[in-house]
Order: structure tokens, then sequence, then C-alpha cells
């Protein structure tokens, strides 16, 4: 009787242990590198001529044939929810004679609603601050949960980016835009492709 007792105890321990196991099983994976490539849209970089104003990059970034190149430096994700958090280093440059923008530091945020890339503004070497640059559309036929390439390569393509609100009115103020020349808010920048290496729990 008392054996069996302890039998039932047991099976109910282990019971519980693998359902705390199951419910705390770490889905949300550590963002160690990667890069994310950036396609940048014939409206945004006509929009630039028709101003003047020339693209460039913050090194280590790169810029080719109308491809912006954006290293992964870290971050963390949930591939239960895709929420999470891609950081970058390097950025873009937006030069019209003795005036430059640097956009740098970009963070794609997805934990907020709808998704948001955010960046580090300075112009004329004098900082402006953090701020959302482009929102993030997520591409048609997009699903959850995320599914690691042999559970380490998570890749995310055809995401398209909209200049924000805040984007337009600072660049805008910068450049001495107004009323027919104002660059305005929801111009589509491009579409990216993120490449990340992620480590944590194995699938």
């Amino acid at each position: 009787m008392k054996i069996t007792k302890w039998l039932r105890k047991a099976g109910l321990v282990v019971a519980v242990s693998l359902v705390a196991t199951a419910a705390f099983a770490q889905q949300t994976k550590t963002v160690e590198g990667g890069v994310t490539s950036v396609a940048l849209s014939e409206t945004f970089t006509a929009a630039l001529t028709s101003l003047s104003v020339t693209p460039g990059v913050v090194a280590p970034s790169r810029l080719r044939e109308g491809v912006a190149f954006f290293p992964i430096v870290g971050g963390a994700i949930d591939l239960d929810t895709a929420a999470g958090n891609i950081v970058h280093s390097g950025g873009l440059t937006l030069t019209a004679g003795s005036i430059e923008v640097r956009l740098q530091s970009f963070l794609i945020d997805t934990t907020a609603t709808p998704p948001v890339l955010t960046g580090i503004v300075v112009a004329n070497n004098k900082l402006v601050g953090r701020i959302p640059l482009f929102h993030v559309v997520l591409p048609s036929g997009f699903s959850v949960p995320l599914k690691a390439q042999d559970g380490f390569i998570l890749q995310l393509k055809g995401v398209g980016l909209t200049l924000s609100a805040n984007a337009a009115t600072a660049l805008n103020g910068v450049f001495g835009l107004s009323g027919g020349q104002a660059i305005p808010a929801g111009l589509p920048i491009g579409t990216a492709s993120v490449f990340a290496f992620v480590c944590g729990h194995k699938e």
C-alpha cells in the first residue's frame, strides 16, 4: 500500500515537472549577429534626387547598387510571438550641401504596435535622440511561431519599411523643406531582409 502511494506520488511529481518544463521552455532566442539588407525603393531614391540629397552610410554599413547592409550586433526574439528587438550597427547618411543627417544604431522593435524601426538621429553632428524612423510592414503570409533553420539561423524576407511621421518632421526641419517639397510620412523606404544567427533553446 505504501509502495503504491509512493509510486503515485512519484508519478505526480514527474508529471508536474514535465508540465513545468514545457511551460517554461525557452522560446526566446538571443540574437548574436547577422545582417539586415534593405533594397531602397525607387520612390525614396527619386525623392532624394529631386531634393539634391545624397544617401550614404555610417560604417560599418555598406551601400551597393541601391541595397544597404546593416550588421546585426545583438538582441532577442520570442519565436512563439515574433516579439523582440534586433540591434544593428552602422546606419544611413543623408547629405545636401553642408547639411548632413545621420540615422544610425537601428533597432527593429516588434514588441511595438505596429512594429517599428527606431534609430539615433544626428543632425550636423548634433545629437537629436532616438526616434521612430520607419514603420515595419510584415510580409503577406507571415505567421508564428518562427522557425530557426538548423536551430540557429533566422530569416525573414519581404519586410516593408515606410517613413514615420516623426522622421518626416525631423528631416523636413533639418533640410528646411515645406509645402510641396516636404518629405511625406508613409514614404516607402525599401524592402528589408533579415538574416540573423540566434542561440538558446534547442528545438
